[in-house]
């Protein structure tokens, strides 16, 4: 299997990087084609790429690159259902879970659609008081018992879209007793709700706190058969999930074609369709499918996620920027990087190909942010000052929905005056 800096694009990418290094950012803001070429569109989202070190050589490029290594091809099988996991020779289906039925590949059409409706059937349920703990009160509390991918994507969901108008969730990852004791204090048994998440039900930390969970349930109700009213399951292993005294009703299954990092769009995501309804998880899922539907049609130039990546492969081997700060400017948003951490870390860091041959390139930058304005009065220094090479993902949203006396305002005037002084330093 060819290496990509074998490809006639990386070698044109090389001799590119020498002159686009040196030139200053504000001299290719200079040129308004330029500038209006990198500024995307996609659903929900706007993208300006022209405060990155590129030019239109470059992108036309870094484009070429993407069509040498047949992007295109590897984009239909995504979306197709084959198996494209060679490692386990399975495919790649989370875009599923958010298609519309019909668009689905038809092994997993029903599975999703069946899936989905039970999902949210429950959780306007709890919502509305209709499924109600073993002493018929209502549920207050969930606590979310997972790691990794079934834990990062839910937390940070939940927090962005939470409107209080659910029952309050809690989440825990780590086996250090701190974490779930904490998660625990002050919650009421007859109020609180547990979702362990693990595939094989057997992931050390989550059944250890699992196991620990449901003595703390014990404890406080001597009542084995309450049991089954207040621990539901998000796995493969419906037996296991059954011996550990879970309702087989109460298991929602997850699929060998849905890796862990991007299941928040699955029965995962069940805190979400608690905490935000089943009507805000439904649009979750639309949205997703519409920026799905973006990356599937939309020209390789005008494409957002591939100018993503290739931007991210034009910093990390060309131009030697070996992390990325990814700078949310919401408070919703500030476990973001957290996720994108897992996300792009996991999915990336490899060394081999799919032969097993050395890969030769960067794979992924380091991921790792915060959000502002907090870190400006921390990190920030380094990235105006120091020595380290570095790229920035700014993100801020056009409106907010708490705005006390014009807080937006000065959070886009901090987000926006933090990036040009990044793009261009000082004189």
């Amino acid at each position: 299997m060819p290496s990509p800096e074998q490809q006639p694009a990386w070698k044109s990418l090389s001799r590119l990087a020498t002159d686009v290094a040196r030139m200053p950012v504000a001299e290719l803001l200079t040129d308004e084609d330029r500038n209006t070429a990198l500024r995307v569109s996609a659903p929900g989202l706007a993208l300006d790429f022209s405060k990155q070190r590129l030019n239109r050589e470059v992108l036309d490029a870094l484009v070429a690159l993407a069509r040498e290594q047949d992007l295109a091809g590897w984009r239909q099988r995504l979306f197709a259902g084959e198996a494209i996991n060679d490692t386990e020779n399975r495919p790649v289906l989370h875009t599923a879970l958010r298609a519309r039925q019909g668009e689905r590949p038809e092994f997993a059409d029903r599975a999703v659609a069946e899936t989905l409706t039970r999902l949210h059937g429950f959780a306007e349920d709890v919502r509305r008081g209709r499924a109600r703990g073993w002493t018929g009160r209502p549920f207050t509390d969930v606590v979310h018992i997972g790691i990794g991918g079934s834990h990062l994507g839910p937390e940070l969901a939940v927090e962005a879209l939470a409107d209080g108008s659910g029952p309050r969730c809690h989440f825990v990852a780590n086996v250090d007793g701190e974490a779930l004791t904490r998660a625990l204090d002050g919650l009421d048994p007859d109020t609180t709700l547990v979702v362990v998440v693990s595939k094989s039900f057997s992931t050390l930390e989550t059944r250890v706190n699992a196991l620990s969970a449901r003595s703390w349930f014990l404890e406080r109700t001597a009542s084995v058969d309450a049991l089954s009213k207040h621990f539901v399951a998000v796995s493969a292993n419906v037996e296991a999930a059954g011996a550990f005294g879970i309702d087989p009703e109460r298991v929602y299954p997850m699929w060998d074609w849905v890796g862990g990092r991007f299941s928040l769009w699955s029965a995962v995501g069940l805190p979400i369709a608690l905490a935000a309804g089943a009507d805000a998880f439904a649009a979750l899922l639309a949205g997703a499918r519409d920026l799905d539907r973006h990356f599937l049609d939309a020209p390789l130039h005008a494409n957002a996620p591939v100018l993503m990546a290739l931007t991210g492969i034009w910093n990390f081997n060309f131009l030697g920027t070996g992390n990325l700060a990814v700078l949310p400017y919401a408070q919703r948003l500030r476990l973001l990087p957290d996720y994108l951490q897992q996300l792009e870390m996991e999915s990336n860091g490899k060394r081999v190909q799919r032969d097993g041959s050395g890969v030769g390139v960067h794979t992924m930058g380091i991921v790792w942010g915060g959000e502002g304005t907090n870190g400006q009065h921390a990190f920030h220094q380094l990235l105006h000052q120091g020595t380290r090479a570095f790229s920035a993902d700014f993100i801020v949203t056009a409106r907010s929905s708490r705005d006390p006396g014009g807080h937006h305002r000065w959070l886009l005037a901090n987000a926006l005056a933090q990036s040009q002084a990044m793009m261009a330093g000082q004189t």
